[in-house]
């Protein structure tokens, strides 16, 4: 069973928060404590491997989703929405793919439909050798100066040891399992003209992993959705600028 963060209890609805690569569900305390606060059942889980979920070699995203729900049913929960940031996007898209009877609704952030090129995915798999060979601190190394709006960085500082420190406590075997199922996730883009729960698109405007054009293209082809662009922030734009995403997920549950 998939280890989790929250609580399983709140009367307005349940969020699920799906974390970051490569990261761990810690990355959402500034949500999990406002939306318990607002009444909301919140269950953010750790991949597998990370923060003490057990490990799973070879997984792929939808054995990810198929896992999620199983801890859905454990908890009692039928219709859930789900946030996912980054690789959580991902894991959003195979939910939706196989149980869209069971989303309320869709929070994609910082994330993007497509599979990767070749290119993209060679580099990924060089990626992963080298946490092999070098331990988690590469991915930490290379990974961190990527996440934060560039315009900002010096007054990141913060955040950038708060990430790294999330990072070097995951085991390179669990970091390279999980950019082996990035690099093999599906494409998702020709899911985003079928989704027919209520969509919201947040992306960081500075943010250089997955940037404005690519949420603007996830918008246009979602029919309904919603993008807001998040100022002052780059990829982890729910720690960069967390009272302001804050509100605009809040918006967004409330209308829905």
């Amino acid at each position: 069973m998939l280890k989790f963060i929250g609580s399983a209890h709140g009367d307005a609805g349940t969020v699920v928060l799906l974390h970051a690569f490569p990261l761990s569900a810690s990355m959402w305390e500034p949500q999990i404590d406002f939306l318990e606060t607002a009444g909301y059942r919140v269950i953010a889980p750790h991949v597998y491997g990370f923060d003490g979920s057990p490990s799973k070699p070879g997984w792929s995203m939808d054995e990810y989703a198929h896992d999620l729900a199983t801890l859905l049913d454990s908890l009692g929960c039928e219709k859930v929405t789900i946030v996912g940031l980054s690789m959580g996007g991902y894991q959003a898209f195979a939910f939706w793919r196989l149980f869209p009877e069971r989303l309320a609704s869709l929070v994609l952030c910082d994330t993007r439909a497509n599979a990767d090129a070749p290119e993209a995915r060679t580099q990924r798999m060089e990626f992963r050798r080298a946490v092999e060979e070098n331990g988690s601190g590469e991915a930490a190394d290379r990974m961190v100066p990527n996440f934060f709006d560039r315009d900002a960085v010096e007054s990141r500082s913060g955040l950038a040891s708060k990430a790294r420190g999330i990072i070097v406590r995951q085991p390179a075997e669990a970091i390279s399992e999980a950019m082996r199922a990035i690099a093999e996730r599906p494409d998702s883009s020709g899911l985003m003209p079928q989704i027919t729960c209520p969509v919201l698109i947040m992306n960081g405007a500075g943010d250089v992993v997955t940037t404005p054009e690519t949420a603007a293209s996830m918008q246009a082809a979602i029919p309904g959705s919603r993008l807001e662009l998040i100022s002052g922030a780059g990829h982890l734009s729910n720690l960069e600028q967390p009272d302001l995403f804050n509100r605009l997920l809040l918006t967004h549950l409330k209308s829905h």
